[in-house]
């Protein structure tokens, strides 16, 4: 069971809470449910929140590597450096 409560994450939005146990049983379906909503849902281990599922917001990048969209990659990134290094002597 999901249950709705008052929690002030500097907002006095409401925010539906999940107990660890239930949230590992109903995941997929929670997680269904968050992106379809837009909601928040808090999970709580002993009574106290530890994660929270939120939708995901923005695309995903397309960038090489995860980098900076601003990154560049100029020249050969796999060749050999002209000068040793430290750790190799």
């Amino acid at each position: 069971m999901v249950s709705t409560t008052s929690i002030h994450h500097g907002s006095s939005a409401m925010v539906r809470q999940i107990s660890a146990s239930q949230f590992k049983a109903r995941c997929l379906g929670l997680m269904d449910d968050v992106a379809r909503s837009g909601e928040t849902l808090l999970i709580t281990k002993n009574g106290q929140p530890v994660a929270e599922l939120h939708p995901c917001r923005g695309v995903r990048r397309t960038d090489p590597f995860g980098l900076h969209l601003a990154t560049r990659l100029d020249g050969d990134v796999m060749a050999p450096l002209d000068e040793p290094w430290n750790v190799l002597q």
